[in-house]
């Protein structure tokens, strides 16, 4: 039910284009207005919640480790997987948004012969992810070239090393058929995996079939059923010069593809997309491990009336004695 509501979901934006920017024609709406709802959304909800988590409480150091803590100085500390300065924590948290170190240390665990408990690398789901988000950058850094005049140089290198192969004309980008592939993978390994599709959310679904689509209306306007770019870049450079205008005879899977952009980036700040920003906000993630180097003290602690074991025995000394209890003092 999950996946179909999902899948039902998708294909009612895209109905809701079709009939919207193809039958009533209601271009300035789909090209203009949607967009900047869904720009304006996008900034308020990210930062909101962006203000939201500085604001949350973090007392004490509460860092993911996975390796040796820095303590004395003949043991060897790991530097990057228990980093205790700020540049150890620069290093990990640049591996993890380039590179994914911990999606790449995943293992999976399934029972053998129906008895025995087996673990196993399971490098599959990092080489899928790590192909979709970086295809997606690149692919998003490729559209400055509409956004953009003069386009800057390194959109243009990005440009044609996606296209190296020079396999037809136009020309066929890497990062259109990686994350074409990848978001397949990402997509089937839910359905497929009898313990992953119980888990799975109508909200795991849905992000990813609306990529997918947007995916896949990008490479039709690109490969099959092409449109007018320099009218695209012309709505485009309004939308993003604050002076839009709506050319006429830009075709409807243009909108198409431009609503379901706008609804992913309206999505985003309410969804578990919202990864983006919050790995950089994880204090699991952003904060040195120190805690045998520094005392940390919990800013919020108020004054409290303490009773000492040294009061504590002065009081009741002769009576612990008494009943042979041991005392510090004599």
């Amino acid at each position: 039910m999950n996946i179909l509501f999902s899948l039902i979901a998708v294909l009612v934006l895209i109905a809701v284009a079709i009939i919207g920017a193809g039958t009533i024609r209601l271009d300035f709406i789909f090209g203009i207005i949607i967009p900047y709802a869904a720009i304006t959304t996008f900034i308020i909800g990210i930062v909101s919640q962006v203000i939201k988590w500085a604001k949350s409480p973090v007392p004490y150091r509460i860092p993911t480790v996975a390796g040796q803590q820095k303590s004395l100085p003949w043991i060897k500390n790991s530097k990057l997987e228990n980093p205790s300065t700020t540049l150890g924590v620069i290093g990990r948290m640049a591996l993890e948004i380039l590179f994914f170190r911990t999606l790449f240390r995943n293992t999976k665990t399934e029972l053998n012969n129906g008895s025995k408990l087996v673990y196993g690398s399971n490098k599959y789901l990092w080489l899928g992810a790590i192909i979709f988000h970086w295809s997606l950058l690149i692919i998003f850094l490729r559209h400055f070239r509409i956004f953009m005049e003069p386009i800057p140089s390194f959109v243009l290198a990005l440009q044609n090393l996606d296209g190296f192969f020079q396999i037809g004309v136009p020309v066929l980008y890497v990062t259109d058929v990686l994350i074409s592939v990848a978001l397949l993978y990402l997509l089937f390994r839910r359905i497929i995996d009898p313990k992953l599709r119980y888990l799975s959310l109508a909200s795991d679904y849905f992000p990813l079939f609306l990529i997918l689509s947007i995916v896949t209306t990008g490479i039709l306007m690109r490969y099959f059923d092409r449109v007018d770019l320099v009218k695209v870049k012309e709505l485009a450079v309004g939308l993003f010069s604050f002076h839009p205008a709506v050319p006429e005879g830009i075709g409807i899977l243009f909108y198409i593809h431009l609503f379901l952009v706008s609804t992913l980036i309206a999505y985003i700040p309410f969804s578990k997309l919202l990864h983006m920003p919050g790995i950089f906000l994880s204090p699991t993630r952003n904060l040195a491990n120190n805690n045998r180097s520094k005392r940390h003290v919990n800013p919020w602690n108020y004054p409290v009336s303490v009773h000492t074991y040294a009061e504590y025995e002065d009081e009741f000394r002769e009576k612990m004695k008494d009943v042979g209890l041991p005392v510090e003092k004599e």
